[in-house]
């Protein structure tokens, strides 16, 4: 991002800025004095990403940190997600560069959890075209009301991944007596299968036949990317309920607007788009029976006070020059590592990106 203008739609405004650290006393706790953010961005009169040592950002925003930008910012030695999700990155292109990449593991993951839950309750009962008709001139029509609505109890529910996610929104439904599966290539402990009564199954095409409900809690990388396409649908109950609050591109957009025109799918809700921002005529804005939301379900303010502090914890970390904990790599000295190592593959998942920046494609 090599110029002033480009550094003015990474943080436009200071109504923006404060959207992502709330007040001052925030950031103060992100980097604690100015000679620590001069460190991070190399100079006060640049701001701009091409003189930086470290980039800061939150996933997709201000911008994906594309290999085309790494190649122009000489200077840069790692970029830091503020969240959870480093897939805006080109892992590949900063494994080239021997730069690292950290992010903030398990910062918003209860948060994203209980989005999930929420999600999956709004769509099995139906509850925002019942909420549409309390709005003024909506009329009082029970019967269009629950025409769709079931109750949750007695389904079976299935999440792809069963990491820090995963497994907080399967504890989160236990109570509502629900069976409960999953699919991971880490299979978990026997007492923690034992704990919520798990069923697991080895590939997403063993599982995706018995779920009335899907949610997909796994990374982004090369080889989840657009997994959930029209072989994975039709692999799934006709009528299914997807929630996908993990990354857009884990599926095939078109294939999921056919699917929920088509009654494959019974309802998709998530928070999360390929590209984000998310353009105006993108597909799933006019589809049926969606719940989406934009990108919100990690950013709670609770979530936000834990990534700033994780962030802060990262960069005291790299100028002190002692090492950053395991679970907050990603990459290291051109590998993956740490919690990289164990959730992501190598790759890079940025490709299509630069539709997010088509002019008048997007309000913000």
């Amino acid at each position: 991002v090599s110029t002033q203008s480009t550094w003015e739609a990474v943080v436009s405004t200071q109504s923006t800025w404060e959207a992502v650290v709330s007040t001052q006393s925030t950031w103060e706790a992100v980097v604690s004095t100015q000679s620590t953010w001069e460190a991070v961005v190399s100079t006060q009169s640049t701001w701009e990403l091409v003189d930086a040592d470290v980039v800061i950002s939150q996933p997709f925003w201000p911008a994906y940190i594309t290999a085309d930008r790494i190649a122009k910012s000489p200077n840069l030695k790692m970029a830091i997600t503020a969240g959870i999700g480093s897939d805006h990155v080109d892992l590949d292109a900063a494994m080239a560069r021997g730069m690292s990449v950290t992010e903030v593991t398990f910062c918003n993951s209860i948060s994203v959890a209980e989005h999930v839950v929420m999600m999956i309750l709004s769509l099995v009962r139906n509850y925002i075209p019942s909420h549409e008709f309390t709005k003024p001139g909506g009329g009082w029509n029970i019967a269009d009301c629950v025409q769709r609505a079931y109750d949750l109890e007695g389904m079976t529910v299935g999440t792809v991944a069963a990491g820090r996610i995963g497994y907080a929104v399967l504890k989160r439904l236990a109570p509502f007596d629900v069976k409960l599966a999953y699919t991971d290539r880490h299979r978990l402990p026997k007492e923690k299968e034992e704990e919520l009564g798990l069923t697991y199954y080895a590939t997403p095409e063993e599982m995706f036949p018995h779920c009335d409900v899907v949610t997909l809690n796994c990374p982004l990388h090369s080889e989840t990317m657009e997994f959930f396409n029209d072989d994975m649908i039709n692999k799934c109950k006709k009528g299914v309920y997807v929630v996908n609050t993990a990354r857009g591109k884990l599926t095939d957009r078109d294939a999921i607007r056919r699917a929920c025109e088509d009654g494959r799918i019974g309802g998709y809700a998530g928070d999360v788009w390929f590209p984000q921002p998310c353009p105006i005529d993108h597909p799933w804005r006019g589809m049926p029976y969606q719940a989406m939301t934009p990108h919100t379900s990690g950013t709670t303010l609770s979530a936000q006070a834990r990534y700033a502090a994780g962030v802060r914890e990262i960069l005291e970390c790299w100028l002190d020059g002692k090492p950053i904990r395991d679970e907050y790599q990603i990459v290291m000295d051109g590998q993956l590592a740490g919690v990289g190592a164990h959730s992501y593959s190598k790759g890079n998942a940025t490709g299509g990106s630069d539709e997010a920046t088509k002019g008048g494609n997007v309000k913000n």
